[in-house]
């Protein structure tokens, strides 16, 4: 890198010598614009078959062909149509364009390593700015040093050779954004993935951007439902939330996650999900399921499969916290989901090592809680005078022997408002989802449960932590009274209730009726592979005996005492057809 400015030289390029004349204007433009004299040294280009190209240090004035070219492309960049006719507006930009002259500032390729460059020659180059590489191949600057920088690049690093030319935009990495993503799936730079043709974008935001501050946010307020009864009686959800989905692999994190956004339906909430190092058939059996229960048409999946380069696995959450971004500020609610940031910090990890940084604990680099956290502190519920809008977080973490101490993921639970903990035994027991009451918790989501949800759920969870309990003291007992065993039963019961069969949300009023009939002992008496059934029948009956129940419920989100009172006597009257062969019936 030139940076002593006092030895500056100056080489011009082009096919033919420049006369006397033209020299002499060289060295006036170079006084003018450097404030000294430059010396001028003249090299033949046999490529330039017009016009040439001035290096002066880093900065290069290329008024070659295909220099003016690409100029006056850029210009024709930021024509925007608006409400204007596309052809006018285009024949007067042409009419005013003029050919300026801007110095670029290129710098040349030093070494190529799998997915990093090594540039030299940008003095003046910025972290996260976007670089041109020769053939169109794009590359984001990530490690500042004296004499180089260090960027990783988005595409094909075969095509790079030492020696290439590398161009500033002077812009950093950005997502384009709008309404066509709905539906859609694109890569970490929105490229579509899905064969349906080009995403009109409404806009363009950085995938890099500033948290809202303190001011500019509201309390929240506002639940974002599930549709899981474990979860949302008690680990409620609200929108501007980040909540940490984290388990060892296979305990069903992904599924949560599914449920979650196949309730939004008809909510008017915008999903994102942004697979992050997957298989892409696991992608692809999950947009499949997505599309056949009509969640894709307000869903966007942004896809860094595990064959993705390991630049765009770590740029993937944070264009996808973008595209949240722009919904949120346009008073909207919307769902971030980060499947998973384990994966997403292996990825920077490698990124990291392959720049040369310094490796700290587990390999990792010292900067990767901020890593995290500028991406899950963008989640956050507007105030008023932003518009109101929301986007909610839920990233996702894999743990080793479902140990939540190790590092990545004590780092996330520092940063997120609560964990849903999902433990092995529980899920290959067959209870799912397979959360963990006892280390599970949402630290703001109860000022958002509806006062039905928080009536129903009453003591559901003190009574589970009980169950638990006295299971573990029973196994050391063969002698039982009477009560601890109806109280083993009741317990049993409970979690038996807490299972839910993936793809199938309920709703607020059907969560209160089963809460509300469980905890009134109800259900105590129902053989447990029962239960399932007398669920299902128990909500049709109520549906078909007291339809304005369930509406009133649904709408308002309160439960009277004397609604409490109705669905226990409609629950008691059904238990009583149930058990006298109802069932068999229906």
């Amino acid at each position: 890198m030139r940076s002593d400015r006092d030895r500056l030289t100056a080489e011009l390029h082009s096919a033919q010598e420049p006369n006397t004349e033209q020299k002499r204007r060289f060295a006036e433009f170079l006084v003018k614009r450097y404030k000294r004299k430059v010396p001028l040294h003249w090299e033949r280009d046999d490529s330039l078959k017009s016009g040439f190209r001035l290096q002066v240090g880093s900065d290069i004035y290329d008024w070659s062909l295909e220099g003016r070219i690409r100029q006056f492309q850029d210009y024709l960049r930021q024509v925007h149509p608006g409400q204007e006719e596309l052809v006018p507006l285009m024949r007067q930009a042409v009419e005013d364009w003029s050919l300026a002259v801007v110095p670029e500032e290129v710098g040349r390729v030093l070494t190529v390593d799998s997915e990093i460059a090594t540039v030299d020659g940008l003095e003046h180059a910025q972290y996260g700015e976007i670089l041109l590489f020769t053939g169109g191949i794009k590359g984001m600057v990530q490690d500042l040093r004296r004499d180089t920088v260090s960027c990783v690049i988005f595409g094909d690093a075969e095509e790079i050779s030492a020696g290439s030319l590398v161009r500033r935009t002077k812009k950093t990495a950005g997502m384009p954004v709008g309404e066509g993503f709905l539906g859609r799936v694109v890569d970490a730079l929105g490229v579509p993935l899905d064969g349906k043709g080009r995403i009109q974008a409404e806009g363009r935001r950085p995938i890099e951007a500033p948290a809202p501050g303190i001011l500019d946010r509201q309390p929240v307020n506002t639940p974002m439902e599930t549709g899981l009864l474990a979860i949302d009686s008690m680990f409620p959800i609200g929108r501007g939330q980040r909540e940490l989905i984290i388990g060892d692999r296979q305990t069903g994190k992904t599924a949560i996650a599914l449920d979650t956004i196949l309730n939004q339906k008809g909510k008017d909430v915008v999903c994102i999900y942004v697979a992050i190092g997957q298989k892409t058939s696991s992608i692809a059996q999950m947009v499949e399921n997505l599309s056949r229960r009509g969640a894709m048409e307000y869903t966007t999946v942004i896809s860094a499969p595990a064959g993705a380069s390991a630049a765009m696995q770590y740029i993937a959450p944070y264009a996808g916290c973008a595209l949240g971004e722009y919904f949120m500020y346009h008073g909207r609610d919307a769902l971030v989901i980060y499947d998973d940031l384990s994966k997403h910090a292996v990825a920077y990890r490698a990124l990291s090592l392959l720049m040369g940084r310094s490796p700290g604990r587990e390999a990792y680099p010292g900067d990767v809680f901020y890593l995290h956290s500028r991406l899950l502190e963008r989640a956050a519920h507007l105030s008023d005078e932003l518009g109101g809008g929301s986007m909610t977080a839920l990233p996702i973490a894999e743990t080793q022997a479902g140990d939540v101490s190790a590092y990545i993921p004590t780092n996330i639970i520092s940063i997120t408002d609560g964990q849903l903990f999902l433990e092995s035994d529980l899920f290959f027991s067959g209870q799912r989802p397979a959360v963990n009451v006892g280390l599970s918790v949402s630290r703001v989501g109860g000022d958002a449960q509806t006062k039905a949800m928080k009536k129903a759920a009453g003591t559901l969870r003190l009574e589970l932590a009980q169950y638990r309990e006295m299971e573990v003291f029973t196994q050391f007992s063969s002698d039982l009274d009477e009560t601890t065993k109806r109280q083993l039963v009741y317990g049993q019961g409970l979690m038996r209730l807490l299972r839910q069969p993936q793809y199938a949300p309920l709703a607020q009023h059907q969560q209160v009726i089963l809460l509300v009939s469980a905890l009134g002992h109800v259900m105590q008496d129902i053989p447990l592979d029962e239960i399932d059934c007398f669920e299902d029948r128990l909500l049709a009956y109520m549906e078909e005996q007291a339809p304005d129940l369930c509406h009133r419920i649904e709408m308002t989100g309160q439960l009277s005492q004397e609604d409490r009172e109705e669905i226990l006597q409609l629950a008691r009257e059904f238990l009583e057809t149930f058990q006298s062969g109802g069932k068999r019936g229906g």
